[in-house]
């Protein structure tokens, strides 16, 4: 009982982040870097590439490289980017100083997601979420991309029904990101031991809220972020306080 207690105040505030507020993503907290990340109507593959260029690095880092491309070459526009060759993509990429830390592997993924979404898509990578398709049919399209795995194609579909409001036919499919936030949130509430693996928290969320596991994703990354500290605790503040099994009230 106490699980679905807790549970139904995490859906509640996943939903109330859906419905409030603009329709606008903080990648990296530079308003013309995100300004182009979020602009899907003329740019959604500078989302695509920032998705794609989130491995092993910083997010604000991997989401700067499209603005940071669209300065060196001097535009976005996709038939630009479509007619470059592949030396010539890992030129900018390169010149002056790499945009990734890992600057030849990132370079072909660029070069290659450039021309998937050329040759697959006509140019236009919304196609790979527009048409309400099922979360499962985008989270696929996310894999087709060279370089993209399990863990960047769900973070792009979540971040496209909860951040943008992209409508898709079930949202099943989408996982829980399981960052430190997450995991110290799940022991704490009594969903997962202290050592539980990235899998154990997936599939406690999946059994948690079927329909969508995603969606605890931002109220439990919000509660450790705002109370729930890895060294101190605000329980009287924290909306979960009054039944959380951790809590000090």
């Amino acid at each position: 009982m106490t699980d679905e207690l807790i549970t139904n105040e995490l859906v509640k505030h996943g939903q109330k982040h859906m419905r409030s507020g603009p329709k606008i993503h903080s990648f990296t907290g530079i308003e013309k870097y995100d300004a182009l990340l979020n602009d899907l109507d003329r740019f959604p593959h500078a989302f695509v590439i920032g998705c794609v260029m989130d491995l092993q690095v910083k997010a604000e880092i991997a989401w700067a490289v499209p603005y940071k491309l669209q300065q060196r070459i001097g535009n976005f526009d996709f038939k630009s980017l479509y007619a470059l060759s592949e030396e010539q993509t890992k030129s900018y990429f390169n010149s002056p100083a790499p945009l990734h830390r890992f600057p030849e592997k990132m370079s072909e993924c660029l070069y290659r997601v450039i021309q998937l979404i050329g040759d697959q898509y006509g140019g236009d990578a919304s196609l790979i979420w527009s048409g309400t398709p099922s979360s499962a049919d985008v989270i696929f399209r996310f894999l087709q991309i060279h370089g993209v795995g399990p863990k960047i194609a769900t973070m792009a579909t979540n971040i496209l029904a909860r951040s943008f409001r992209i409508k898709f036919n079930n949202y099943s499919a989408i996982d829980i990101s399981a960052d430190v936030q997450v995991k110290r949130v799940f022991y704490r509430l009594g969903f997962t031991d202290e050592s539980a693996s990235t899998n154990e928290i997936i599939y406690k969320a999946r059994a948690l809220y079927p329909e969508f596991p995603g969606l605890l994703d931002y109220p439990c990354w919000d509660v450790g972020r705002r109370w729930c500290r890895p060294k101190t605790t605000i329980c009287s503040e924290c909306y979960l306080g009054t039944v959380c099994p951790s809590s000090t009230i």
